[in-house]
């Protein structure tokens, strides 16, 4: 069954265009992870948080993917990781035009 993973965490930055530069390897790197399906990059300056929410093929690869992300992440100096999976409710998220 698929799952969605959702990330954030305390960051300083950059955001906006020079996140997009600064992370474009990143971003086409996580394409090639086992199960990944899709995310959606999350930013918030003002508040100084960023993030993510994922799609994955499966709890199994959606948590693989999350630990190997949480290590990444502290080497970049990120502290304190807050994460959940979730189910999908694909009749109803189908309705609200979602791609699964």
């Amino acid at each position: 069954m698929k799952k969605l993973l959702q990330l954030y965490f305390a960051f300083n930055g950059p955001f906006g265009q020079e996140m997009s530069d600064g992370l474009k390897d990143l971003a086409e790197s996580i394409n090639n992870e086992p199960g990944f399906i899709w995310k959606i990059w999350t930013e918030n300056k003002e508040a100084k948080e960023a993030g993510g929410i994922y799609l994955f093929e499966s709890e199994e690869t959606a948590l693989a993917y999350l630990e190997k992300h949480t290590a990444r992440l502290k080497t970049f100096g990120v502290e304190q990781i807050f994460s959940k999976v979730f189910d999908i409710n694909e009749p109803l998220t189908k309705i609200n035009k979602a791609t699964i």
